[in-house]
């Protein structure tokens, strides 16, 4: 995979409408141009291109908030200029982020006296958080077995397949073996008697998650815990949790208070939740909290002094902007504990309103869980004629962005449609958009199935590779819809 590139179907120049007053030449699409334009036209041009990007209102496949009270994005764009890193010079914004830890250890049970300050980090994300987590967890194993006189080069890391992909990076960036619990039809999330069984004394901890990004489940870190218990036990070994709380880090609390899967049980020594997720701040936040200042190596934090005065930092980059801390404040003080719960069971509900009413279309088979993060995955029940990327393509015309995607290992014949429920995926929402899903599904009763053109090409013309198929089966179907378009317009 290319990380950008440069072929485009049109050439290799910028073109603008109404900022052509402006600018008469084009501009290069991949090179810097040698002369200045005027602010209009730079801003008319970008606005033209960005009016092709989807409505993230209408973006179903992120978790990521989209929406913020206009109080709190004056507080954004008045700290946009800050530098989070410069705590000295922007002492009150370091204090706030102080805060925001303090309330989301307490909020998450961490183990703390009246007057301690807990232990942990704003980041940019729960990817870089679960890079800490991991990084913390990695060294503790290796000073343990190396004063142990133990070997210390194979370090495991044990998860479910079901883990975003961000586990993935860690593995494989520090040099932790990746061992994966698979799942199976009909049960999409870590097995914890499974996960305990891949355990040995290389592991250097086990990674639970409470809402897994395939169906929203939470996995069971109480039995996990439980069985890690009994395993230490007889083994001698000491082996931790991880809590992935990315999504329902800022659910559980709310909505499942008796749900036992934070601090409250003794081998999770961290926990990473999303800011930006239900937190409900814009994209780029995240935090890490450890149960205690044991659980996070010293030799890990730098001390710097070159901004104005002693600063410890333990993060992967150093540069960040200081609006989303100062956006997850606002949130926690104005909603506080009742306003978080409200959000939350509002989304649950809607969720519930979109799953039964795909229920009775009877087209579908649900696949996610009621507790959980308030989403909805579901499947065909027949995809012999079309499938569900036929479903989620067709959405898009009606402005909807809704992914398509198989399960991972042992479940890749399974293959998913999902709806995550935000803040501001109202009930309304979620009626319409059953209503545009069952006006694709007579749409596509209508039309003959990919699979048997495909099967009838061949028949004609003997056997094809497969290349050939797919652009057989493109080409006909193409033309098909053309047909239909051309039909429609003859209509008065």
């Amino acid at each position: 995979m290319v990380l950008s590139k440069t072929a485009s179907d049109s050439d290799e120049s910028i073109h603008s409408t109404f900022a052509s007053r402006y600018v008469r030449t084009s501009l290069p699409r991949f090179k810097m141009p040698e002369n200045s334009i005027p602010k209009d036209a730079a801003y008319q041009i970008i606005n033209d291109e960005l009016m092709l990007d989807g409505n993230p209102r209408l973006n179903l496949a992120s978790f990521v908030t989209t929406w913020m009270e206009p109080e709190c994005d004056k507080l954004m764009m008045a700290s946009i200029n800050k530098n989070y890193v410069d705590m000295d010079e922007y002492p009150v914004t370091t204090e706030l982020q102080n805060r925001c830890v303090n309330m989301i250890a307490h909020l998450f049970n961490a183990p703390l006296e009246d007057s301690e300050a807990a232990v942990g980090v704003g980041t940019v994300g729960s990817s870089e958080a679960i890079m800490l987590a991991g990084l913390a967890f990695k060294r503790k194993w290796q000073n343990t077995r190396k004063a142990q006189g133990l070997p210390y080069d194979k370090p495991n890391i044990v998860t479910g397949a079901n883990v975003q992909v961000c586990w993935e990076k860690f593995a494989r960036y520090f040099e932790v073996e990746l061992k994966e619990v698979k799942l199976s039809e009909g049960y999409y999330v870590m097995d914890p008697v499974k996960a305990v069984e891949m355990v040995d004394e290389n592991t250097i901890c086990v990674a639970a998650i409470l809402g897994s990004t395939l169906n929203g489940e939470f996995e069971d870190v109480k039995l996990l815990n439980d069985l890690l218990l009994e395993k230490n036990k007889q083994t001698g070994w000491d082996t931790p949790i991880h809590v992935d709380a990315a999504s329902g880090g800022f659910i559980a609390p709310f909505i499942y208070p008796e749900l036992e899967w934070d601090f409250r049980l003794p081998l999770v020594k961290s926990i990473n939740v999303s800011g930006h997720k239900y937190g409900l701040v814009y994209a780029g936040i995240g935090w890490v909290i450890w149960r205690s200042k044991e659980d996070l190596p010293e030799e890990l934090i730098f001390h710097i002094n070159y901004l104005g005065a002693d600063q410890p930092t333990f993060t992967l980059n150093f540069s960040k902007g200081s609006s989303q801390v100062i956006a997850q404040y606002y949130q926690l003080i104005r909603l506080g504990f009742e306003g978080y719960r409200n959000v939350m069971e509002n989304c649950h509900e809607n969720a519930m309103v979109l799953k039964q009413g795909l229920e009775k279309t009877g087209r579908f088979n649900i696949v996610s869980k009621d507790d959980g993060v308030p989403l909805v995955a579901f499947s065909l029940k027949d995809n012999k004629r079309h499938d569900e990327f036929e479903v989620a393509e067709m959405l898009r015309r009606f402005g909807w962005i809704v992914p398509a995607y198989t399960m991972p290992a042992d479940a890749q014949h399974v293959t998913v449609l999902r709806v995550v429920i935000r803040e501001d995926f109202s009930r309304t929402l979620a009626e319409r958009l059953v209503l545009d899903i069952t006006k694709v599904l007579h749409e596509l009763d209508s039309m003959p199935s990919k699979l048997l053109a495909a099967a009838q090409q061949n028949g004609k013309n003997g056997k094809k590779t497969d290349m050939e198929t797919q652009r057989e089966v493109a080409t006909y179907w193409k033309k098909f819809v053309s047909d239909i378009k051309t039909k429609r317009n003859k209509i008065c």
